[in-house]
This record gives structure tokens, sequence and C-alpha cells, in this order.
């Protein structure tokens, strides 16, 4: 069985991702009520940080944090043992494709190998759940996260609507999703934070999906 998929980003109100200042602790806070199993991000959010996470203090793994699963399918990471060390994750996950490039020798570092050219990220998470994991968080605003709603992956939506008129591209056209509200909360600044269900019924019962879509949303509402 899957694991629940969740996805959290901040979005202005023509529906843009970027280009607006965001409350990054306030942005995690609410994340961690969902107290995944695994956090799933991609190679260029990564990427876009490698000197930042390579300059950071060194801390011992987490051992009850999540394991941080990096989708990187031209094997372009290589600050592996700064992210576990950055005491947020338990432990780093690799998630490669059969054509990836190959990896040093002496590398140590946890991988999982679906699909071809590209990371099968519908097998990932097959794997996942089979190994035990219920919840898996999206950490992404980009392609990631555009991928897995174009796959029908996501269970969970959560949008902290902030109220700046930004313009340029939306992070998505949210039309294409059954989107079922959950629950909003507004804060004293102006920021909505909106949680949706997706009904993406593939296999199950599209009632059961969507009870258990819901009770999860109702369980992670709550005053922050």
């Amino acid at each position: 069985m899957r694991p629940h998929v969740v996805a959290q980003l901040a979005v202005s109100l023509d529906g843009v991702a970027s280009g607006f200042d965001v409350d990054l602790a306030r942005f995690y806070a609410l994340a961690t009520l969902w107290q995944e199993d695994v956090t799933m991000i991609g190679a260029d959010t990564i990427l876009a940080q490698e000197s930042a996470v390579r300059a950071a203090p060194r801390r011992a793994p987490r051992a009850d944090g999540p394991l941080l699963a990096v989708v990187d399918s031209r094997a372009r990471v290589r600050s592996w043992a700064s992210l576990r060390e950055l005491g947020y994750w338990s432990d780093v996950l690799a998630l490669y494709a059969d054509q990836t490039p190959a990896r040093p020798l002496d590398a140590t570092t946890r991988e999982l190998v679906t699909g071809y050219d590209q990371v099968d990220l519908g097998e990932v998470l097959d794997v996942l759940g089979r190994r035990g994991v219920r919840t898996v968080r999206v950490d992404s605003a980009g392609a990631l996260l555009r991928a897995c709603l174009a796959l029908d992956l996501v269970d969970e939506l959560a949008l902290l609507v902030h109220p700046v008129l930004v313009g340029g591209e939306r992070w998505y056209d949210t039309r294409r999703l059954n989107l079922r509200h959950a629950g909003t909360e507004a804060f004293t600044d102006g920021v909505l934070w909106m949680r949706y269900c997706i009904d993406n019924c593939r296999d199950n019962c599209r009632d059961n999906c969507t009870d258990n879509c819901r009770d999860n949303c109702t369980d992670n509402c709550r005053d922050i």
C-alpha cells in the first residue's frame, strides 16, 4: 500500500510560488504536523542550497527524524554526508534510475533505483510503502511537486496563501485537481493556511480514499 503523500507550498494571491517573503519558521512548524516518515525533495532544491549545507554546523543524525529521500536521476548531488549531519533527518536516501551516471566506488549513501532514465516516483512510493512508510511529505514547489501531481501521487495539499500579487507564471493549474476543502486558518498577517484533500482514487474505493484523506487532514487541523 502506498504511503499518504502530502505537499505544502507558499503561494501569492495570483498563484505564484516565488517573488515574496515567506516566514520559513512558520512554514516548517506547520509542516511538522504531518510527522512524515520520509521527506522527498528534488536535486535542484538541494543544489540551490549546497553551499549553505556544506557550511552549516555538523550535528548527529536525528534518530527520530524522517528519512530524507532525494530524487537525483543524474547523480548531481555530492553533499550527502553534510545533509546527513544537519540534524534534521535520521538518514539520507538517494533516488536513482537505471541510467543514472556511475557513483564513486567508495560511496556509502543508501540508494533506491527505479525507472530507466528517470526515477519512477510511483514505484518509489510502492517500495517505501512495503518498507512500512506511512507518510511522505514532498518538499517542493517546482518540478518534483508538479510531476507528483501529474501522476496523481499526492493525496493532500496545503497552501500558505500570502496577501501579495506577484505576477508571472502560476505554480500549477489547480483546475486539473479534484480538490476537497479540509480546512482554513487565518493568521494575523493576512496569510491563509488552506488545506485540501485530492481525490486520486486508483484501485481503492473512492469513498474510502476520500474518508482516509479527510481523517488525515482533520488530525492535522490545530491551532499554531
